[in-house]
């Protein structure tokens, strides 16, 4: 099934890139728009101020995106769609998560693959959060969703603060991004899953070294982590939604705990991890992230910009974008090696401009 009433613009790059062969965009390529360079990099820190193309236009509250063999994958958080985005320049459905609840930030959120080529979902639904596993199936290059396997269920969901980012981690473990849920002292009960950052066997299991015996918890005192990843150090980072205050990036120690509700940012104390950086929530509101090379990149929805971090220095930023396409909630490596970020202004918060939600392509520069 083909999403016609999308509009969808590839470039022939990203199409090699994604297929090792040329396909016929829907529309024209869009024009290449450079962007200004900033001071001189470290070692390794890389920024996109190369040429920026448009990947996809026309979406619907995209929230997730994810590169996969024969193209990339996009969860729509209202329409519970999950779509492939082909190199061809087409966007098909491959399927539609069953029994998702919509309303306010919860729906179809966080999509991850494992080494098996099985699609792991976060969604929403009547009983609470829940993260499941699908078969593709289908022929090579047209994939669908197979039957769900469910490995978690009961997270607590709200209308907001219900976290929803999933990654796989270099150990191959699952982690998984769980809100507060709107009960903040949730956050510092070890027995409640709210509040926390997850870390589970692809099964959903427990694993042995996991820091509290019997439980998936990985680090707590978490409002709402809607970023994570990993530099090639093991490093690992996750950007987090603050409440009136401070929003924050965070690297993250299993074990650890993170402070909220006793604290918002800097300043926690004895027994109290900070953040190693801070920012406005009007000029942040920290979504997607996402580590290429030796830079963070995270995505701001309120701030309307992306973020770059160096690995070495994670107390320092440039910024990129600001205001230029509005809220942005992912940010990724694209196939080509540049940076994909997804906008997001059709998600009830944003002003949608013309071709909104769409993906965009930036060359990094550096490195």
């Amino acid at each position: 099934m083909f999403r016609t009433h999308h509009a969808v613009a590839i470039a022939a790059t990203v199409a090699l890139a994604l297929s090792g062969c040329t396909g016929s965009a829907v529309d024209p390529p869009a024009s290449v728009t450079p962007a200004p360079s900033s001071s001189a990099l470290g070692v390794d820190e890389v920024e996109p101020t190369g040429a920026r193309k448009v990947v996809a236009s026309g979406l619907d509250a995209p929230w997730s995106v994810i590169l996969d063999g024969d193209g990339a994958l996009v969860s729509e958080r209202d329409s519970a769609d999950i779509l492939q985005l082909r190199a061809s320049g087409a966007l098909r459905v491959v399927g539609t998560v069953p029994g998702v609840a919509h309303g306010g930030e919860g729906g179809l959120l966080g999509l991850a693959l494992d080494d098996q080529h099985r699609l792991y979902v976060y969604s929403t639904g009547d009983d609470g959060n829940r993260i499941q596993r699908f078969a593709l199936a289908g022929p090579a290059g047209t994939p669908r969703l197979g039957r769900a396997t469910t490995i978690l269920d009961g997270l607590p969901a709200q209308r907001v603060h219900n976290g929803g980012r999933i990654a796989f981690g270099p150990d191959g473990m699952l982690y998984a991004s769980v809100g507060d849920a709107t009960n903040r002292g949730s956050a510092q009960d070890l027995d409640e899953l709210s509040g926390k950052i997850l870390r589970m066997t692809p099964d959903g299991d427990v694993p042995d070294d996991n820091p509290f015996d019997g439980s998936l918890v990985y680090s707590y005192g978490h409002r709402n982590v809607q970023g994570l990843g990993w530099a090639e150090d093991g490093t690992m980072f996750a950007s987090e939604f603050g409440q009136d205050t401070w929003d924050e990036l965070n690297i993250i120690e299993p074990g650890a705990n993170y402070g909220w509700p006793i604290v918002e940012g800097k300043g926690g104390g004895k027994g109290l991890t900070d953040p190693v950086q801070q920012w406005p929530t009007d000029d942040a509101s920290p979504s997607g992230l996402a580590v290429l090379g030796g830079t963070v990149f995270i995505a701001n929805l309120q701030g309307e910009r992306i973020r770059g971090v160096p690995v070495a220095d994670p107390t320092t930023a440039r910024e990129y974008f600001i205001g230029d396409y509005g809220r942005i909630r992912s940010v990724l490596e694209g196939p080509d090696g540049s940076l994909w970020f997804v906008t997001n202004n059709t998600d009830g918060r944003g002003s949608p401009r013309e071709g909104d939600d769409r993906i965009v392509s930036a060359q990094l520069v550096g490195g």
